[in-house]
């Protein structure tokens, strides 16, 4: 798919493509720091260079028309501007209707329907931030039609945080920012080394040398992520609020270090909370490790913490499950992989690996039939580099 492609689904819908743009937001791979974004600690993702695409043009009345080339049986999915609310019939249209009503909301000038069309050419539950994807997309796309004059760096942040609104406030899933930022500020080459507590960040440069990553999607449902995700996040909150009680100067779990937690440990009563804080700041901490050797050019020591995520989140954290566990066990007995972990929320989703770039094909042969010999179904690969964030085509 590219801004041909868009525009002649476009044509194909609406009869004619006359004074449509085309628009592009990415996906995202978060290489380390999970569930540490809510926690008020550091995440490192980078976009990839497949995700969401919209063609759209302004229309005279107050009706949006919505198509997906996804999901081409739902038709064409329509709404007024003044009846903007959550609608389950609407489906995956709720989210670029989610985004149009917070930016209304927020006194922009989004003051005439669309007509618009969406394909994605990334797999949809895979935990590569689809939902942040198609967001931002429609986000750059009303800057662009609307003249709102976000396109500049802050402009992007004040995208990213309104698409968080419609992502908590619209949809319902109280994700953090990590999804957002990646997506609207991603650079080709780099990752974005982002304080979730502050927001602030830098680009750490993704220079693998003769390795690549490997995104593996399990192909697994995910239909309990959302329920599982908020549990995590009330674990922490407990935790968090009996370490205050016992008289920690923190606001957030990860403004331990992890020497400090272990001094503390003990004043969180639920062996169970216990074990997702000690997650949560130990894997802030493999996040600055991860950008160190990053930084560095010690491509074996990131690896290694790539490894040490996935045993965390698999036994302290429980987000990972027999297929995750399947693809980071069968990564690891590869020479060619240096590091493999689950990577976004969980429960099913996907994983990425490290990999000699000369070794990648056998990798992904060796992976792909071991993991359909043990689950029962194929998982899919996909090969990506660090790339730009949202965009105008």
């Amino acid at each position: 798919m590219d801004s041909c492609g868009i525009l002649a689904l476009f044509d194909k819908v609406y009869g004619r493509s006359e004074g449509a743009e085309a628009f592009f937001a990415p996906g995202r791979v978060n290489l380390i720091g999970e569930h540490t974004d809510y926690n008020g600690g550091h995440v490192l993702p980078c976009a990839l260079t497949f995700g969401t695409y919209i063609a759209a043009r302004r229309r005279t009345d107050g009706w949006v028309r919505c198509f997906s080339g996804n999901y081409p049986e739902t038709g064409v999915v329509r709404f007024e501007l003044e009846e903007m609310a959550n609608d389950p019939r609407h489906g995956w249209a709720n989210y670029p209707k989610g985004v149009v009503r917070v930016f209304r909301d927020n006194g922009f000038p989004v003051d005439s329907g669309l007509d618009m069309v969406v394909r994605g050419d990334m797999p949809s539950g895979a935990g590569l931030s689809s939902s942040a994807s198609i967001e931002m997309a429609t986000a750059v796309m009303l800057s662009s039609l609307f003249s709102l004059g976000l396109e500049d760096e802050e402009g992007r942040v004040r995208m990213a945080l309104l698409c968080k609104d419609v992502e908590n406030g619209f949809i319902g899933v109280n994700s953090g920012i990590m999804d957002q930022f990646a997506v609207a500020l991603g650079r080709a080459g780099t990752a974005l080394f982002l304080d979730c507590a502050t927001l602030e960040r830098r680009y750490v440069p993704v220079d693998l040398g003769e390795y690549e990553i490997v995104v593996m999607n399990t192909n697994k449902s995910r239909m309990l992520v959302e329920s599982k995700y908020n549990e995590r996040r009330s674990e922490c909150e407990q935790a968090l609020a009996d370490l205050r009680r016992a008289g920690a100067p923190i606001s957030s779990l990860c403004d331990l270090s992890a020497g400090e937690f272990f001094g503390w440990e003990d004043a969180v009563a639920d062996p169970v909370c216990r074990r997702r804080a000690r997650h949560a700041v130990l894997e802030n901490g493999r996040v600055l490790a991860a950008v160190d050797a990053l930084t560095s050019g010690r491509i074996d020591d990131f690896g290694r913490l790539l490894n040490e995520s996935h045993l965390s989140l698999q036994f302290d954290y429980e987000t990972t499950g027999r297929e995750l566990d399947c693809l980071a066990e069968l990564s690891w007995q590869r020479e060619e992989c240096l590091g493999a972990r689950m990577t976004g929320a969980g429960f099913g989703g996907a994983a990425l690996a490290v990999v000699r770039r000369d070794g990648a094909a056998e990798f992904i042969r060796f992976v792909g039939e071991r993991y359909g010999r043990y689950i029962g179904y194929d998982c899919a690969f996909y090969r990506s580099v660090a790339a730009d964030g949202a965009r105008r085509l």
